[in-house]
């Protein structure tokens, strides 16, 4: 997933942040209600979240090239 997100465009990475904050506030949820069959699941989505928002960083920063698409 982490090589994975570099190669995207910014819409992308746009569109992958609002997914994942989505499915983030999901599994919070359901952690609360019932039982979570992965408990790991919260930590990767909260790592992605902080990867997306770096890349985004940068590119904003113009330490990495933009990749409009």
């Amino acid at each position: 997933m982490k090589g994975k997100l570099e190669e995207l465009s910014v819409k992308d990475l746009d569109k992958l942040l609002v997914d994942s904050k989505q499915d983030l506030r999901k599994e919070r949820f359901k952690s609360v209600t019932s039982k979570v069959d992965n408990p790991k699941k919260v930590k990767e989505l909260k790592k992605t979240i902080a990867r997306i928002m770096t890349i985004k960083n940068e590119y904003e920063l113009g330490i990495r090239p933009s990749r409009e698409q």
